[in-house]
């Protein structure tokens, strides 16, 4: 066969390649009179190319023209500039690359392709034994002896590299989706943060495996099932509360299916985004590792406000059990440490691949943030062990089904709420020898709409009383904490403002229907309860507004505590209980606050100021919990605050990446 070879970007002459050589490997008998020409260019020339050709904005590797003629049988164009950052990356010669690019598009002019599996399957085998004749590796083989480690981990990434699991097959989309379902053990009540880690890389190094760009459209629904089966499997606890009221799961009963659909949809969208980006964006590992860090906490930091915000669970939630690691979040916050483990995760991965330079740099220093963040921890805990003690204080936990017998009669309706008042008077003083400065009631435990100043709960129990109720105001309805004193004058009424969609507040108006329609509230509030051991302050908190970084203490203000009610009956014994106190644990060790949580169904506790359950009752236990809090301060997180953390983990990120840039050209 006659070989061609143009040559439109001089640097290609220092190469010594012998392209009729390797073209002529590559053509079967049947052509064997043809001729090709090959057109040697750079990034610039082959991304005209390729976007007035193929419709794609950007440069590739190697482009073949068929031109159906059983002598003129195409052309064939290489860039460079591609082949030797592809080569670098692989750890290969730039001749060995360019003998691959030359055999692929050979194969393409004989009517070879890769779109589907089994075609390609067939085509990279022709590629394997063509190149094997001319001398060179497997180009899809598993490159582990390219790693400078051999520890299992290592071992096990670089295996994933040649697992033949093609995008856009139905085994991709499969295994996507079970990594997704992988991810969500980490959280609470399973703790298996070792699953999350390994979902988490191995989806990285899935979707960075293939350096050929796709377009961003691509590349999301690549990710897709990843981040829908990943919230499913983390958020389905939240359809249980449809079937908590038999009156409410008659209405809404319909809606499971479509809220498990609309769930994975919503967190498919959101949460399969660093992923999605990753994959299109063209970076060098180490870039790849930092941006994908930068990516994940910035969605993170985004779902604080989206739909009102839901910012459950973020990675750093795996770390709870671990105290060291869990107390760095006083020092940079959830995002902060959710940016240094997915930093670790990603810097690992492209590590492994291969031990360049700059991919230690990114990993050490990764490696080097996780260490500092657990001396701060550490500091965190000593101080939160400073034994300044509470007045004493009483949380009661009555852990009966919250929604009683729906009244047919007035009367009926008053019987059912003289009881409650009753049984809530013998939960708060039931054998107990010592009588508290405080107690605690749940959320939505009083029976009765607060209209006025008046709480004669407080004064039969002959001290100071926070409990949970509906208040009403001016044609409002609010969801409120009501804090009276033992003559049974209400003190405070602080009243929720983080309201929870679909629940309490219709954010599509009457297009999905809702049970509740709810005011917020004014937010953030200090509140003083006078005792006879003195003053007590505290932020107040309802439900999941304790979720919410920065969502509660008044700049400057520095309570004693925090106090929650809460009321997580609609849960049942699904993971939405157990997560909800650790994200109640987060925010005592964020904010350097100990918190005092009073939930209706359990887990009621006394929470210390580094995360740690001083004591505690669990799910359907009857009764109260005496205890005291201490230890409370100031942290750099709560002083710095979220935003102000997210803005330097970006600056952090592009100070980094021109860093990398310096210690690539070393490598």
């Amino acid at each position: 066969m006659q070989v061609y070879v143009n040559i439109e970007n001089k640097n290609w002459k220092k190469y010594k390649i012998d392209f009729e050589k390797i073209a002529n490997a590559a053509v079967s008998a049947v052509h064997k009179d043809s001729e090709v020409s090959i057109t040697l260019v750079d990034d610039k020339e082959i991304h005209k190319l390729n976007k007035q050709y193929r419709g794609m904005d950007k440069p590739t590797n190697v482009l073949s023209f068929e031109l159906g003629d059983d002598i003129l049988l195409g052309d064939i164009f290489i860039s460079l500039d591609t082949v030797k950052r592809e080569a670098k990356e692989a750890g290969i010669s730039v001749p060995e690359h360019t003998a691959h690019m030359i055999v692929h598009g050979m194969l393409h002019l004989q009517g070879y392709d890769h779109i589907k599996d089994g075609e390609a399957k067939i085509m990279e085998d022709k590629e394997i034994k063509i190149l094997k004749k001319l001398g060179y590796k497997n180009p899809y083989a598993d490159e582990a002896q390219s790693c400078d480690m051999e520890c299992g981990s290592c071992k096990l990434i670089n295996r994933l590299k040649s697992v033949k699991i093609r995008e856009n097959s139905f085994w991709w989309y499969a295994v996507v989706a079970l990594l997704g379902v992988i991810t969500s053990f980490g959280f609470a009540p399973f703790n298996l943060w070792f699953l999350s880690l390994f979902g988490i890389g191995t989806m990285y190094a899935l979707m960075t495996r293939n350096t050929n760009r796709v377009s961003f459209w691509k590349s999301y629904l690549l990710a897709f099932p990843f981040g829908a089966f990943y919230g499913m499997a983390m958020f389905w606890w939240v359809l249980n509360s449809i079937y908590v009221i038999p009156e409410l799961a008659a209405q809404f009963a319909i809606w499971t299916l479509p809220g498990l659909i609309g769930i994975g949809l919503l967190c498919g969208a959101i949460l399969s985004l660093p992923f999605a980006i990753i994959r299109y964006v063209d970076r060098k590992p180490s870039y790849r590792a930092i941006l994908f860090a930068a990516v994940w906490t910035l969605v993170l930091w985004g779902r604080e406000w989206f739909l009102t915000g839901f910012p459950w669970n973020p990675i750093a939630n795996i770390a709870m059990n671990m105290p060291m690691v869990a107390n760095s979040m006083s020092f940079w916050g959830a995002l902060g440490l959710t940016f240094v483990i997915i930093g670790l995760v990603a810097s690992f991965v492209e590590l492994c691949r291969k031990g360049l330079r700059s991919n230690w740099f990114v990993f050490c220093l990764f490696g080097g943030l996780f260490m500092c963040g657990c001396l701060a921890g550490y500091q965190n805990m000593v101080v939160s062990d400073n034994m300044n003690k509470s007045p004493m204080i009483r949380i009661v936990q009555p852990a009966q089904s919250a929604v009683y017998k729906v009244p047919t009669s007035k009367e009926e309706a008053q019987n059912i709420a003289k009881q409650k008042i009753r049984d809530l008077f013998v939960w708060a003083t039931d054998d107990k020898e010592e009588y508290p400065d405080l107690i605690v009631f749940p959320e939505t435990a009083y029976p009765y709409t607060v209209v006025d100043n008046m709480f004669p709960l407080s004064r039969i129990l002959n001290t100071n009383v926070i409990m949970g109720a509906n208040s009403y105001s001016d044609g409002n309805v609010f969801n409120s904490m009501v804090v009276a004193d033992k003559t049974g004058v209400v003190k405070n009424l602080y009243s929720k403002s983080h309201l929870v969609p679909f629940g309490e507040y219709r954010p599509f108006g009457d297009i999905i229907p809702t049970p509740g329609l709810l005011t917020p509230g004014q937010g953030k509030e200090i509140i003083t309860v006078n005792t006879n051991k003195g003053d007590f302050t505290f932020a107040p908190a309802i439900c999941y507004e304790i979720i919410f970084s920065d969502s509660l203490i008044p700049r400057g203000a520095n309570p004693d505590a925090i106090i929650n009610i809460t009321n997580d009956t609609w849960f049942g014994l699904t993971p939405g209980v157990y997560q909800h106190l650790d994200m109640v644990r987060r925010y005592a060790i964020e904010s350097g606050l100990p918190i005092i949580r009073s939930n209706y169904s359990g887990i009621s506790a006394f929470i210390g100021a580094d995360g740690n359950v001083i004591s505690m009752m669990p799910v359907g236990e009857t009764g109260s919990l005496d205890g005291f809090v201490w230890g409370a301060h100031n942290t750099p997180y709560r002083i710095i605050g979220r935003d102000l953390w997210m803005a330097f983990i970006l600056m952090f990120s592009i100070f980094v990446s021109i860093s990398i840039s310096l210690f690539q050209k070393k490598d």
